[in-house]
């Protein structure tokens, strides 16, 4: 048994906190909020969860095991986490990161459905695919109940032994100093989204930026469309899971905010965009009610990358985090394979270390998580 403090209660932290409490390993988690917060980047309600990842096979199988351990998590602690809707690639061209993901899926076994533009179209209340070449569906791929799961991810690690802690925390050496108390352990992990980079400006680089949501009244069977994501136009969106209205979201990489700073309203500029959009791609939509719109932020790497390292000159403490818009559904499946490293498994990829990174091509895929 060991004793792991862990701060970041997002979906890394919390989830290594659920996996480490589990195996009886005594754990403390240290969050500045509650779990599921929306000034943090795993706050919000929704996310995507879907395996594409072009051609990358490593992150495709990664995500496929998440949706397995979320769907245990809910078996666990009766939470409804996952609503299995589906997710729609819409492709451009015959070639690309759509075509890239279907050949991954098929070669690692995950169910795809390569689809014409009718055949998608039948899928949503109102479509408009003139400009699309084809659609990929991912029928086992859905949306994911984002703070609800980071909550649930808390309260089970809780559940199992593990004690929460509310306060602002700061490194010291390999311990952890919160408020008065000094935390010593036999690993600490800082899994803290935007603010690894002020706590460890030297070894972690991070853009934290602002994203924008808009939530539309689309009425009737909105509630039982996929999830989708265009790709080439840098926009996604969700049906009206919750009654929480279509949700639209211009992904393009947003300005930078603080992750200190409080989190300003969505832009009109922003609106602007995300009408013209979805007026053109669900024309039901162009006068469709906004029913409510928010920002949210990512932290990401330089090449999108994740990060889970030791610290160079303290090997017991370990930085995670680099979720870059496409971390989310990856908590459990990743505090899996972090703990697993640990304790004999297959080590780590070597991308997920703390050397100098170039911007390459984006995992986020459309932002979606």
């Amino acid at each position: 048994m060991e004793r792991v403090v862990i701060v970041g209660a997002g979906t890394f932290g919390a989830s290594l906190a659920w996996w480490l409490a589990g195996r009886g390993d005594e754990v403390v988690l240290v969050d500045q909020f509650e779990p599921g917060d929306a000034r943090a980047t795993s706050g919000g309600e929704t996310r995507l969860i879907r395996c594409s990842h072009g051609p990358d096979a490593d992150y495709t199988a990664m995500a496929r095991r998440a949706r397995t351990l979320w769907r245990e998590l809910e078996a666990e602690t009766g939470a409804s986490l996952l609503t299995e809707c589906g997710v729609s690639w819409f492709a451009h061209g015959d070639d690309g990161w759509e075509a890239a993901s279907e050949a991954t899926l098929r070669t690692l076994g995950i169910p795809v459905v390569h689809q014409d533009v009718r055949e998608a179209a039948a899928q949503f209340p109102s479509f408009n695919g003139d400009d699309l070449a084809w659609v990929l569906h991912e029928p086992e791929a859905g949306v994911l109940r984002a703070q609800l799961g980071v909550q649930t991810l808390a309260s089970a690690a809780a559940a199992r032994g593990a004690r929460i802690v509310r306060g602002v925390a700061r490194p010291d050496g390999d311990r952890v100093v919160v408020g008065d108390e000094v935390l010593a352990a036999d690993r600490v992990v800082w899994s803290c989204g935007g603010w690894l980079a002020k706590l460890f400006g030297g070894l972690v680089e991070l853009r934290v930026t602002r994203q924008e949501l808009f939530f539309f009244a689309g009425g009737p069977g909105w509630d039982r469309s996929p999830g989708w994501v265009d790709y080439d136009r840098a926009v996604y969106g969700t049906g009206d899971l919750d009654a929480l209205g279509v949700k639209v979201a211009w992904d393009m990489e947003g300005p930078a905010l603080d992750p200190d700073a409080d989190l300003p309203p969505a832009t009109d500029e922003t609106e602007r965009l995300t009408r013209g959009y979805a007026a053109d791609r669900f024309p039901a939509l162009a006068q469709a009610r906004l029913v409510g719109s928010k920002t949210c932020r990512y932290e990401i790497s330089p090449d999108s990358q994740f990060i889970a390292a030791p610290h160079p000159e303290h090997p017991s403490v370990w930085i995670v985090g680099g979720g870059s818009g496409h971390g989310f559904k990856h908590g459990p499946a990743m505090a899996e394979r972090i703990v697993s490293s640990w304790h004999g498994g297959e080590p780590l990829p070597r991308r997920f270390g703390l050397h100098k990174r170039e911007r390459g091509t984006s995992l986020r895929s459309a932002g979606s998580n």
